[in-house]
């Protein structure tokens, strides 16, 4: 049995390492191989390209890649018929999954899709194009579930594979011994994000916004570096940073003990809310980009932590609103006001129950090895 799986970002990577796995626990004999990163390689599938290769965003971005993702996709389609691929696994990164998806299904192949589209945000009209080259949708928000039923299109809900993709984190004590931290000043964890081009964005207003708060108050702050960089390719953004702690393969940890998280828009925010620690979400990008996205987004929130709540229980910085003075203004709020904070505690707390329970890869490959032992 040979699977082809897509992941075309950090996240991805990190949900799909557990399907993988789990395929291969319940059928030894299965070849996964496609495009992820470090973590899905690590257990078993073969990478034909890695996740970094189609790290852009953005509509303006991903217009001068064009030539690159095209070439990956050929790849992947010449792939797909030469090794004889019973099915396709695509995970998130709508842009090029869907695409791809419509491709797959006309070569006959099973496609199954794992962790839907944000049709709720935009283009919910994809909905009647979808249903008839997806095999079966694992959402993994409850509110999901209801609108693929409506659009008949096969769902299944599976909970949040961050339930058991965070393990067991050291405690506070260690975490500040393993990397010399100071242990009477508070934790400020900064989290930029795992994408270049919003990094290079958002990361100077952090560092900036982090300064201020390490110059006036009795803070220390912590860059969490997403596993598809290093932390030199950070301090190249901004050199200011280097009066920062960096700490990779870390970040969970750090989510964890941070007294005030920044946190870059995207799944990180939802980590951020398992550990219940106050946050503030920050977004920028190019006003271009930004300009044609306000158009076509229809949702009142864009951090998915506030998506999940269905009302705003972290305050967003999106764009002109990002700006070092009010972020600092926030941090230095939620460091010193308790009541805000353990109202914020308590709504992240019922933001992590709506995820579900664990077991949402093992749920996935279950399905998918039924489906095509059926076929």
């Amino acid at each position: 049995m040979r699977i082809l799986i897509i992941a075309g970002e950090a996240s991805g990577d990190a949900h799909g390492s557990g399907v993988v796995r789990e395929l291969q626990k319940q059928n030894p004999a299965i070849e996964i191989y496609g495009i992820g990163g470090d973590a899905m390689e690590k257990e078993g599938m073969k990478l034909l390209h890695h996740v970094k290769e189609l790290s852009v965003m953005g509509f303006v971005e991903v217009v001068k890649h064009i030539p690159d993702i095209r070439r990956i996709e050929k790849n992947l389609l010449f792939t797909l018929q030469k090794k004889k691929t019973d099915a396709v696994l695509l995970i998130d990164y709508p842009g090029f999954n869907l695409r791809f998806a419509k491709k797959a299904k006309e070569l006959g192949l099973k496609v199954f899709y794992y962790i839907s589209p944000q049709i709720w945000a935009w283009k919910r009209g994809r909905l009647k194009t979808m249903k008839h080259f997806i095999d079966k949708m694992f959402v993994v928000f409850s509110f999901e579930k209801k609108i693929y039923e409506q659009a008949t299109i096969p769902v299944s809900f599976v909970g949040h594979p961050l339930l058991e993709e965070i393990n067991e984190q050291p405690t506070k004590a260690e975490f500040i011994t393993n990397n010399s931290l100071s242990i009477n000043k508070k934790i400020v964890g900064i989290f930029p994000g795992s994408r270049k081009q919003e990094i290079q964005k958002i990361f100077p207003t952090l560092v900036e916004t982090g300064l201020m708060l390490q110059k006036i108050n009795n803070v220390q702050c912590i860059v969490g570096v997403a596993p598809t960089l290093q932390s030199s390719y950070l301090k190249k953004i901004d050199s200011r940073s280097s009066e920062f702690i960096f700490v990779e393969n870390q970040s969970h940890a750090l989510m964890k003990h941070s007294d005030v998280a920044m946190v870059t828009s995207g799944t990180a925010t939802l980590e951020t809310a398992i550990f219940q620690t106050p946050m503030m979400i920050v977004y920028k990008t190019s006003p271009i980009t930004y300009a044609i996205g306000k158009r076509l987004v229809n949702i009142t929130h864009i951090g998915l932590v506030n998506i999940v709540a269905g009302e705003e229980v972290v305050k967003e910085f999106v764009q002109h609103k990002a700006t070092a003075e009010n972020l600092y203004n926030e941090a230095v709020e939620l460091l010193q006001n308790e009541e805000k904070r353990i109202t914020m505690k308590r709504a992240l707390a019922t933001v992590k129950n709506k995820l579900g329970e664990k077991g949402a890869a093992k749920h996935v490959a279950e399905e998918i090895l039924k489906q095509l032992v059926l076929q």
